[in-house]
């Protein structure tokens, strides 16, 4: 065994060590409830042995301790609960985002001013159904004037919300990727922190790591990452597929604004060409979203999804390629679904007010520039088989009209008779889209109700309550271009609203189960590296029984010294 002295001082190691210990479980005790907090776990180790005499001489080896020693403070974490983790929370951020936007659009359908958006539908059919029976009472058609403004009002102000909200998608995404850079320059600051730390191999950087860690678990529910650690401590970031935090620096992500919209659209700097309007896309387009294929996750990219990049229009419905540029954009879907539903109304009660019929001889006319146009194949009035107002005056009256265009241009064909020439809509012309934007109550109908049309140009009835009426009866509008089961109006509009629950019930459904499985995998975490406070207070007990210990020990040396000491007098 050693000398006296040399027992001090193993008795000092022990001492020490074991103060050092109960530092370290104070610490946790005092953290129990700190958020991102890491339990630190003391591993203690034997001081080198130093021999007495040459074991080659004697039978046994004889040999004394030099103590105690700290031999490791662990940093308890489970990099595969970790990834996991992370995987899941951005799975998480993915669903749940996607559902607050649905719950969202679900309820300016059913809140607008206190009434469901459907009413205004449904107003308007009872103001057809009480003026059929009296087609010339101007109550009843003064009526039908102001459920047909009201439903382009409350249309219009749905839409609007929608573009709104749109906007305000669009500013969470400004601020999620603000965070997202900022999270990553912090990262790459604490990397070298961390390395300048523990470059000496004596100290692990403890609370430098356990920021990192909540960084990182924070940056996993913006969008998928991919985590790399080095020897040296420093920890490198893939976030979607692409090097995002390496030994250089941290590749800040910009933002490209679209012009039109004012739509972000995030960019990977380090990979554009800004001056050639050369964008890399941290996201991206038409991406086929699936969880085999791990392309899921990430609340920014949800987020963008159901923003779409611009404002649905029913002419994004009138094609399959067209409604697969937008299938799958909450936003740009279902604004183009009530464009859609307002265009049918708008377009039918107006063919029925003022039908039309196709050309089928080759009959011209010359146009204002002085060139022969050809009739045939065109649509023009039917001017025998429609209504007119109280003036008998042909064209009639539309009761929507496009703002800046007439229904019809009044030409003489080569045959001598007179035609009103139906003025298509042509997508390439907004002014002459029968949209949102370009929709207005008829003005002369609103100076002059009796200008409504609804007698024969004789003066009989003329069966336009009926034609109105059937309207609502008819089954020709389709949700999308792969819906094949045609509805009417009221049917379009539930089926509208069944799509936006049966979507939002999905995202619920999946964002509770993530919820519960993210809870799972956390307490699985938290039982690696979180603080039991009754484990703390049963380490605290045993060190500082160790150091009590360690302290008798000490005190016996002691005494045993100076009797020796004493005795040599």
């Amino acid at each position: 065994m050693g000398n006296g002295f040399g027992s001090l001082y193993i008795g000092a190691s022990g001492l020490q060590n074991a103060q050092y210990a109960l530092n370290t479980t104070a610490n946790n005790l005092a953290n129990v409830n700190t958020t991102g907090y890491v339990r630190q776990q003391v591993r203690f180790a034997d001081k080198t042995y130093n021999k007495l005499k040459d074991p080659n001489k004697n039978v046994n080896m004889q040999q004394y301790g030099l103590g105690v020693s700290i031999g490791d403070v662990v940093h308890a974490r489970d990099i595969f609960l970790d990834k996991s983790y992370r995987q899941e929370n951005g799975r998480k951020g993915f669903y749940t985002s996607f559902y607050e936007i649905t719950d969202y659009v679900q309820d300016l359908f059913q809140e607008l001013n206190g009434e469901q958006f459907k009413q205004s539908v449904s107003d308007l059919h009872q103001a057809f159904q009480e003026l059929e029976p009296n087609m010339d009472n101007s109550t009843q058609q003064n009526l039908v004037l102001e459920k047909a403004d009201l439903l382009l009002s409350r249309t219009k102000s749905l839409y609007d919300d929608m573009k709104s909200y749109q906007s305000n998608i669009n500013e969470q995404i400004k601020d999620d990727v603000d965070r997202v850079n900022k999270i990553g320059n912090r990262i790459y600051e604490l990397n070298l922190q961390i390395q300048k730390v523990e470059a000496g191999g004596q100290e692990t950087a403890m609370t430098l790591r356990d920021e990192r860690d909540n960084l990182l678990d924070e940056l996993g529910g913006y969008g998928s990452v991919s985590i790399k650690e080095d020897a040296t401590g420093f920890t490198y970031v893939d976030f979607e597929s692409t090097p995002f935090i390496d030994d250089n620096k941290c590749y800040n992500i910009g933002l490209q604004e679209d012009k039109e919209t004012g739509f972000y659209t995030p960019y990977w700097t380090q990979l554009s060409d800004v001056d050639k309007q050369q964008y890399v896309r941290v996201f991206k387009k038409n991406e086929v979203i699936s969880t085999d294929l791990n392309t899921d996750v990430g609340s920014i990219k949800a987020k963008l999804l159901a923003r779409g990049d611009g404002y649905g229009t029913y002419q994004d419905l009138e094609s399959e390629e067209a409604y697969d540029r937008i299938s799958g954009c909450t936003m740009m879907e279902t604004e183009a679904q009530v464009s859609a539903l307002l265009h049918n109304i708008v377009t039918k009660i107006n063919d029925a007010y003022c039908p039309n019929k196709t050309v089928d001889t080759d009959v011209t006319y010359t146009d204002a520039d002085g060139n022969q146009v050809s009739l045939k194949g065109k649509k023009v009035l039917d001017a025998a088989n429609c209504a007119v107002g109280e003036d008998g005056q042909l064209p009639p009256r539309e009761l929507f009209t496009r703002v800046g265009m007439d229904r019809y241009t009044k030409v003489t064909g080569d045959d001598g008779n007179t035609y009103y020439v139906y003025n298509e809509e042509d997508e390439n012309d907004p002014t002459t889209l029968y949209s949102l934007n370009n929709i207005s109550i008829n003005k002369e109908l609103r100076k002059q109700i009796t200008l409504m049309p609804y007698k024969n140009q004789n003066g009989t009835d003329y069966p336009l309550g009926e034609k109105l009426m059937s309207l609502w009866n008819d089954k020709e509008m389709t949700l999308n271009p792969y819906d094949k089961k045609p509805c009417t109006f009221e049917g379009y509009y539930n089926k509208l609203i069944g799509q936006i629950g049966n979507d939002g019930s999905t995202f619920q459904s999946a964002s509770e189960t993530l919820t519960g499985a993210l809870s799972s995998i956390d307490n699985q975490r938290q039982q690696t590296m979180g603080v039991s406070s009754d484990e703390e207070l049963t380490h605290m007990i045993k060190f500082q029984s160790a150091y009590n210990a360690s302290s008798r020990f000490m005190t016996v040396i002691s005494q045993m010294t100076e009797l020796i000491v004493t005795g040599l007098k």
